[in-house]
């Protein structure tokens, strides 16, 4: 598929994918030492829910919309206090992006990132793509905490890791154009956990042909990684339902390595109520669960 993210920023997948990352940095960010995060696929890094695109789908209102009030929509309503305490890191990182650039625009995975770094935290930002790169590079200018790089995802992927912090977080969120994206990220991933088998990652991917999400799982647990999870939200949504004007995306995962040792139970604790909170149809769902060998007991340094 060609997942084109202006036209579905700020949508059910960008919620999910963004409160887990704010609660992994929240985490990263628990420890004095600094941390670098690395993002493979960086994008353009912010979006304007007011642009075409934006419009032309639509999908932002049954995301984000659903979490806070924006121009030209009613009130969200309040949210349940769980999933309010889980989210509250994620929508404030978004508070503060509308409050310096607008109310209608979005911050991608690269500006909620900048928004938790530190002094002597850093943030590499790697996009591919020449005219994406130039709205990228406009966010982070030479010599700030974040830096943006014109590279292949999986090129810098593998350069960068380990990070001579030893602490830090890899986003691997590619645009799935690829017949074989799949394989590539389960590729990238099996030679950065070589190089750097304690670092975090976080990798997103579209759910719509369930046998293909279940081999690119059943190649992740081959790895035998000893903290791998697979976290799944279905909006319920029918094929075609999902956005307004064209078919869209019902459904999408996240694989974590090495999260946050307290992370997978709280998952489990509010994914019932963000599924709800998000539902596009009555057969909504969302799991948290292990992939291949269990950890050994107790947090992980990271």
């Amino acid at each position: 598929m060609n997942y084109r993210h202006g036209f579905h920023a700020g949508n059910f997948a960008d919620v999910l994918k963004h409160a887990v990352l704010a609660r992994m940095l929240v985490h990263l960010r628990g420890k004095d030492k600094p941390f670098r995060v690395i993002d493979t696929h960086a994008g353009r890094g912010a979006y304007d829910l007011g642009s075409e695109e934006a419009r032309r789908t639509g999908e932002w209102r049954d995301g984000i919309g659903r979490l806070i009030e924006l121009p030209g929509q009613g009130g969200a309503g309040r949210l349940d206090r769980g999933l309010a305490d889980f989210l509250s890191p994620y929508l404030e990182g978004v508070a503060a992006w509308r409050a310096e650039h607008g109310e209608l625009t979005y911050p991608g995975s690269p500006a909620i990132v900048r928004h938790f770094l530190r002094r002597d935290d850093r943030l590499i930002a790697i996009e591919a793509q020449e005219r994406i790169f130039a709205k990228l590079a406009k966010l982070f200018p030479a010599g700030s905490r974040a830096k943006a790089l014109q590279l292949d995802g999986y090129t810098g992927w593998g350069a960068f890791v380990p990070p001579k912090e030893r602490r830090g977080l890899v986003i691997v969120d590619p645009p799935y154009e690829a017949r074989d994206e799949f394989e590539a990220v389960a590729a990238g991933l099996a030679a950065a956990a070589r190089k750097w088998p304690s670092g975090m990652t976080l990798i997103w991917y579209p759910l719509k042909d369930r046998a293909l999400g279940e081999r690119f799982a059943s190649r992740l647990a081959a790895l035998a990684l000893p903290d791998l999870w697979r976290v799944e939200l279905d909006t319920g949504a029918g094929e075609g339902e999902a956005g307004r004007g064209e078919p869209g995306l019902a459904a999408c995962g996240l694989i974590l390595v090495n999260p946050p040792w307290t992370l997978p139970e709280e998952l489990r604790r509010v994914l019932p109520a963000l599924a709800a909170r998000l539902a596009r149809g009555s057969q909504a769902r969302a799991s948290c669960e292990r992939l291949g060998t269990r950890p050994t007991a107790g947090p992980q340094e990271s």
